[in-house]
């Protein structure tokens, strides 16, 4: 059995382990269904009842349930980007981003992991690059990056730009190397000529191929159906959706880490998937940090364009949305030390955020079909 089937087992046994329905938490006035109602794809009880509150300002919505040391933002559409603010230096990023002479081999392109066909993901568990050799991380979609933080599952780098030259420079991604990659860049009288229009100088440097492909990468924009839903039009969510987004927000604690319009709080979490000394060990936040608290620790990814950009997590070893509701309503890994581990410091704690959660599979259904909205 592979790594894949063998964690998706793990977490159905979990998930099978929490049997008590919990009731809904319902407007004021509403008399709670004394049992859980099913939902099917169209017609959902418990989300017909919602659809009238949900459908109302967000400041009306039935109140987040949220800890109480977070600095909560409502969800909400994200708004249109504006124009480029220089069209041609994003014209320039985005012949950048699918020219594969920007690798080593010629052969690979930034557009080989960040596929346009494919949410600007490639679909794949961990990503292969120079020589096939094979990344540990999966690779997230670039769409509706602007306004990020940090960038890169241990937010190693801290600027759009910083993020489009890391890949071009890793040896087991594109590996570049930055002089030779200079000289052919520079060789090239079209790309000169381009580069002095946006920059003034008929030198390239790599900084400005940075800015180029971060310039590209911030008008990566769709809109989703939830932003239509928040703009009023409402017939794009279903009632199985509107429930979703009701225990996305409430019993199910979703909206602890992953909030607002981006849908993430920019933080870094340990959600017990560091397999500290075993295959697949990857201790996140602590290779940028050094600091024990952030082993195991990711950056909270945006739930943007959830739906059609998996596998999941940072390691992709969830190829299914249901399995990621199945794990973090288990309440998430929580690994505990060997004998040989007694006393590391650097052993890995979950983090307490995850509760373990009493969803229904119905209750579970509605929350994948709103985040196949996102």
């Amino acid at each position: 059995m592979g790594p894949i089937s063998r964690y998706t087992g793990m977490a159905a046994l979990m998930a099978a382990a929490i049997a008590l329905p919990v009731l809904l938490s319902l407007p004021a006035g509403e008399a709670a269904t004394p049992e859980p109602a099913a939902c099917g794809a169209q017609s959902c009880p418990a989300g017909a009842r919602l659809r009238a509150v949900y459908q109302g300002e967000p400041d009306s919505w039935p109140p987040a349930h949220i800890d109480e040391d977070i600095d909560y933002v409502e969800l909400g559409a994200l708004p249109e980007p504006g124009p480029a603010p220089d069209p041609a230096l994003a014209a320039l990023g985005e012949q950048l981003f699918h020219d594969p002479a920007l690798s080593a081999s010629g052969q690979i392109s930034c557009a080989n992991c960040h596929s346009p066909e494919l949410g600007f993901t490639d679909r794949l568990r961990t990503s292969f690059g120079h020589d096939r050799a094979r990344g540990r991380r999966n690779a997230p979609t670039l769409l509706d990056k602007a306004g990020q933080t940090s960038f890169m599952w241990d937010g190693s780098a801290g600027s759009l730009a910083e993020q489009a030259v890391m890949p071009i420079l890793n040896p087991e991604e594109m590996a570049a190397d930055a002089f030779e990659l200079m000289n052919r860049l520079n060789a090239d009288t079209g790309y000169r000529d381009a580069f002095a229009t946006s920059f003034g100088q008929d030198t390239v440097t790599l900084a400005m191929v940075g800015e180029a492909l971060a310039a590209f990468e911030a008008t990566l924009h769709r809109t989703t159906s939830f932003d239509r839903f928040m703009r009023g039009d409402h017939d794009r969510l279903s009632d199985q959706q509107i429930l979703g987004l009701h225990l996305f927000r409430t019993t199910a604690r979703c909206a602890n880490c992953h909030m607002g319009p981006r849908l993430t709080d920019d933080e870094f979490h340990n959600i017990g998937l560091t397999y500290y000394g075993r295959q697949y060990e990857d201790l996140g936040r602590y290779t940028v940090t050094g600091d024990p608290a952030d082993v195991g620790a990711f950056r909270t990814p945006s739930l943007r364009h959830v739906g059609e950009t998996g596998p999941y997590m940072h390691n992709g070893l969830f190829p299914h949305l249901r399995g990621v509701v199945n794990i973090y309503a288990a309440g998430g890994p929580r690994p505990r030390p060997r004998p040989d581990q007694a006393g590391d410091p650097l052993f890995p704690k979950t983090s307490d955020l995850l509760h373990r959660l009493d969803l229904t599979p119905e209750e579970r259904d509605a929350l994948v079909a709103f985040l196949e909205t996102l």
